[in-house]
């Protein structure tokens, strides 16, 4: 076996002096086969050291089994292994001969001619279509033009018997390399069965500068069989015997530079690592958009989104109180208040105005008896001849929507058309801070507006992204479009913006909160007015989070002074008296506003 290793180095350094001699007028030619052939003589070498007193291998089968041991490591990722061949490919035998002709021409168009002798059907090839280029990028080589067989994907299958001839066209074989030009093809292989002879006859549109060939896998470094140029120095020719199923003969001709207008087909391979490439460039850029657009964002809610100034008098406690009455600024009702501050219709707003409508006489609470581990339950009372034409639409809207109808019903039973009729007290409230000039459009207008133009930033941003990394490597500037998206979404909330009687009502309340927090009840207020002026207060309180101390004040008077079992407005069970009212006050919102959170119409704190 090693004498046959020998024999084939031998050959090689006979084909190296051949071609020294044919080229001595192109050194860059001679030194490159030179070179490829060193190679295979000092891999051939290793490989006689390697397998001395290892059982005798035919001669005329040395060299395959050689060049197999040595690259069966260095199989491609994705390459079956030639050990696996499919049923069709056991039944097609083999190849006995391929004979290959490249034609270059000066547009870079490779042009192949095969003429192919095989044994039983027509085999199928995997030709070479895409390889790795650099870090970021895969060649791609184009096949046009096929006659003679089928190609679907990169698998080449041969039509009619043998032998048979295969014609088609390849685009971006051709590297420019300074001051010279490369092809590069593999022309014959990737078919599943061996091939016993393959040759392949190079002509191009210029004088040969190099030339050398490999066979093996497709990464094989071991040199052909042979390789020589004819006696014009523009014809190479190149020959390898026994190429094993699923091995490349690839044939490398250099031309001069110009010698073709062929260049490489580029298409970019998709990383993570590379489609969010970081760098001066591209941090720079993301940082001035990020600038721009957030810049944009803050100058948007300068101009639209910021409540109108007022002036420093407006400010400042108010008193509530006028000639021993209540009399709240502006006249504003509980659940306009609480849409006024926080710009929302939620449920301490509504729960707020049943509790201001029990207190000016539209409706009564009644506590229920219960027993030590019953949940507590109230009943709204419909009050006989109230004014309920008098009512604000919202008001309207929540006072039709607890009785339906009905004289009385219990808190625990709040649904039905109670649920669906909140929406219409939402929106009541709403357009009734419109209509008092305090806001030029609905606050949940605004914010849907917005929001939703937030999100669809955000989702372009999505797709910017999506798309930028895709192609190129920039994917982090659609960073910024998401980022921006998603701050216009939540700065969407903040958008309603109040007129400046809006602001000078607000400020008027918030003094007025002032004053709730204060404590100042009121000392030249009479007796026999104040259960009903600190009655009065107590929906403003649940507004204010006050509900404790308020319910505890309205506990500790009444009209002469003295305890109490009930208020005009709320009616405890037997055995209460209102020195409970506070407990009962404070369970009586909390369930309240459980029961409308419960309905999903409104906003829950």
């Amino acid at each position: 076996m090693a004498g046959s290793l020998m024999h084939r180095a031998a050959r090689g350094l006979a084909v190296a002096a051949t071609l020294a001699l044919t080229l001595g007028a192109s050194p860059a030619l001679a030194t490159d086969t030179a070179g490829a052939t060193d190679t295979a003589l000092a891999t051939d070498t290793a490989l006689a050291r390697d397998v001395a007193g290892a059982a005798t291998v035919p001669a005329g089968r040395t060299a395959q089994a050689g060049r197999a041991a040595v690259t069966a490591p260095l199989a491609a990722p994705g390459r079956a292994p030639r050990g696996t061949l499919n049923e069709r490919s056991a039944r097609d035998g083999k190849v006995t001969k391929d004979a290959v002709e490249l034609q270059l021409r000066p547009d870079g168009v490779l042009h192949v001619k095969e003429t192919l002798e095989f044994q039983g059907t027509g085999p199928t090839r995997k030709l070479v279509t895409r390889t790795r280029y650099d870090d970021g990028h895969d060649r791609i080589y184009q096949i046009t033009g096929l006659r003679g067989g089928t190609l679907q994907g990169d698998s080449l299958t041969v039509t009619g018997r043998s032998p048979a001839t295969l014609e088609y066209d390849v685009k971006g074989a051709v590297t420019p390399l300074g001051d010279a030009q490369e092809l590069r093809w593999y022309a014959v292989g990737g078919w599943p069965v061996p091939v016993d002879l393959a040759t392949v006859k190079v002509t191009g549109p210029a004088q040969l500068q190099s030339l050398s060939c490999f066979a093996g896998v497709l990464t094989s470094a071991i040199g052909c069989t042979a390789a020589s140029p004819d006696h014009t120095g523009t014809t190479a020719d190149f020959e390898q015997q026994e190429l094993g199923a699923n091995e490349v003969l690839t044939v490398v001709v250099g031309y001069p530079a110009g010698a073709t207008r062929g260049a490489p087909i580029l298409e970019r391979r998709f990383e993570l690592s590379n489609a969010f490439t970081l760098d001066a460039v591209t941090g720079g850029a993301l940082a001035g958009l990020l600038v721009l657009l957030l810049g944009g964002i803050g100058l948007l809610y300068w101009t639209r989104g910021r409540d109108a100034r007022v002036v420093g008098h407006e400010a400042g406690a108010l008193d509530a109180v006028q000639n021993g009455h209540f009399a709240p600024p502006d006249g504003v009702r509980p659940g306009q208040i609480g849409t006024l501050v926080d710009e929302q219709a939620d449920v301490v707003d509504v729960t707020a105005t049943i509790v201001d409508l029990a207190v000016r006489g539209y409706l009564r609470i009644d506590e229920q008896p219960r027993q030590t581990y019953d949940a507590p339950d109230w009943t709204l009372v419909r009050l006989p001849g109230a004014q309920v034409g008098s009512l604000m639409p919202y008001e309207r809207a929540l006072y039709d929507a607890i009785f339906d109808g009905r004289d009385a019903v219990p808190l625990s039973q709040l649904q039905g058309t109670f649920a669906a009729n909140l929406g219409k007290v939402r929106d009541a409230l709403y357009r009734d801070v419109v209509t008092q000039g305090w806001f030029a459009r609905r606050p949940d207008t605004v914010r849907t507006r917005w929001t939703t133009v937030g999100v669809v930033l955000t989702f372009a941003g999505v797709l910017a992204t999506v798309a930028l990394a895709w192609f190129t490597t920039y994917g982090v500037l659609g960073l910024a479009l998401i980022i921006a998206g998603a701050a216009l979404a939540v700065g969407g909330q903040y958008m309603p913006a109040k007129t400046a009687r809006g602001s000078a009502a607000l400020a008027h309340t918030l003094g007025f909160r002032e004053y709730l927090a204060r404590g100042d009840l009121g000392s030249e207020v009479p007796p026999a007015q104040r259960v009903e002026l600190f009655s009065r207060y107590l929906p403003y309180a649940v507004i204010f989070d006050s509900v404790d101390r308020w319910a505890r004040v309205v506990s500790s008077v009444t009209g002469n002074g003295q305890q109490a079992d009930n208020l005009y407005w709320y009616h405890g069970p037997a055995e209460w008296d209102l020195s409970k009212f506070a407990d009962s006050m404070r369970t009586f919102t909390t369930t309240t506003s459980g029961a409308i959170s419960a309905t999903r119409q409104l906003r829950s704190l």
